[in-house]
């Protein structure tokens, strides 16, 4: 047991990737989320089912920072590093920190890459010192050189993908030869000899390199959903001697509570009216009327659930919840984190992507909401299906 395999995760995100133009292949939106992050979802999947043990980012030291906060927002446990001058650097920096006895390696300029050839690699590897994914070419092959063309049979060219899977320790000295120039470690493993085989790759798994690949992946990634926005808007007066529930979470601290015939959970209220009024079904009035004893006192929260089983039924997805709620009395700021965690828990489509935010505004005094009478809560819901 004590030989027993253990996985790292590296994705290399240090590029400059001067051959698309603007801003580097590996930050640009593709279907709503960074390039990058396609690579560290699928990596995030492993690391939930004990495949992998740790996932690590190279990146420039010029996006450090934006990245790092990205992963704040989006809470995806990835250690963050700072690439080198050249491929076989950045490999390098990202290997110092990866836990695991083995590693495997991937661009995050490809973007589409599945679970099961992650598997593949791995359970290649059982038997094998390292291995890396291939697909034989489809097209001619032609070597032009000095004016002469000589042709070449194309079943002996293969495209080379990553991840590339390999052994830390044998890979790490191997990096630190300074003549290294290739393009992949699979090239630097094949120069020293080592024992190497191949799995049979994926026509997706392309490289992120010129603008028609930018082009084929939006393609790839362009919504064919149905896609609404919704809005909800509550109110309800403050009051003695009733709790103070907002977003599902027990504000004890303040001594006034919302009247309502439920909890008068105000937040969720307008959560629930804003993804109603997006899938175009009724208000929480007609769906939970005060005329029913019923929903007397009842958990705002098992009625969101309630809601969103609807949606599910009827195919929806939550795409993105933004939330604003003006108070005046009592002051709530230091519970925003717990608010944003409790609607998560309802809301979320995956533990890994945020789908949420809320903001909290004070009404300077104006009006019933200035004066502590009441508490208004609006709410913009997006969500789509395919």
């Amino acid at each position: 047991m004590t030989n027993q395999k253990t996985w790292s995760f590296l994705i290399v995100a240090a590029g400059s990737g001067r051959r698309v133009g603007g801003t580097p292949k590996q930050f640009r939106l593709l279907g709503g989320l960074p390039v990058w992050k396609w690579s560290v979802s699928t990596a995030h999947k492993l690391l939930n089912q004990n495949n992998i043990k740790d996932i690590v980012l190279v990146v420039s030291k010029e996006y450090f920072a934006k990245i790092k906060d990205d992963l704040m927002f989006y809470k995806l446990p990835v250690h963050i590093v700072i690439g080198g001058k050249t491929r076989s650097e950045s490999v390098y920096n990202g290997l110092k920190v990866c836990s695991g006895s083995h590693v495997l390696i991937h661009d995050a300029a490809r973007p589409f890459i599945t679970k099961k050839l992650c598997y593949d690699l791995i359970e290649e590897c059982k038997t094998h010192e390292a291995a890396f994914p291939v697909l034989q070419s489809a097209d001619s092959i032609k070597i032009i050189e000095n004016g002469k063309i000589t042709c070449v049979n194309r079943k002996k060219i293969f495209k080379t993908q990553t991840p590339q899977a390999f052994d830390k320790v044998k890979l790490v000295p191997l990096l630190l030869k300074t003549e290294f120039q290739s393009t992949d470690e699979a090239s630097l493993w094949i120069d020293a000899g080592y024992e190497i085989t191949t799995i049979h790759g994926e026509d997706n798994n392309f490289k992120i390199t010129t603008q028609n690949d930018w082009e084929r992946a939006v393609l790839m990634t362009e919504s064919k959903n149905t896609l609404r926005i919704g809005h909800g808007y509550d109110v309800h007066k403050l009051v003695e001697g009733r709790k103070l529930i907002l977003a599902g979470v027990h504000v004890k601290e303040s001594a006034l509570g919302l009247l309502g015939h439920s909890d008068a959970d105000v937040v969720l209220h307008a959560v629930m009216d804003s993804l109603l009024g997006a899938a175009g079904e009724p208000d929480i009035g007609t769906l939970f009327p005060a005329s029913d004893l019923k929903w007397k006192d009842a958990d705002s929260g098992k009625m969101l659930k309630s809601v969103i089983s609807t949606l599910r039924l009827k195919r929806w997805k939550i795409n993105w919840v933004d939330i604003t709620l003006i108070a005046q009395t009592p002051r709530l700021a230091d519970r925003l984190d717990d608010f944003k965690k409790s609607l998560f828990s309802y809301l979320k489509e995956s533990d890994s992507e945020i789908n949420i935010n809320m903001k909290l505004k004070s009404a300077e005094q104006c009006g019933s909401v200035g004066r502590s009478e009441c508490m208004v809560c609006h709410a913009i819901a997006n969500i789509s299906r395919t």
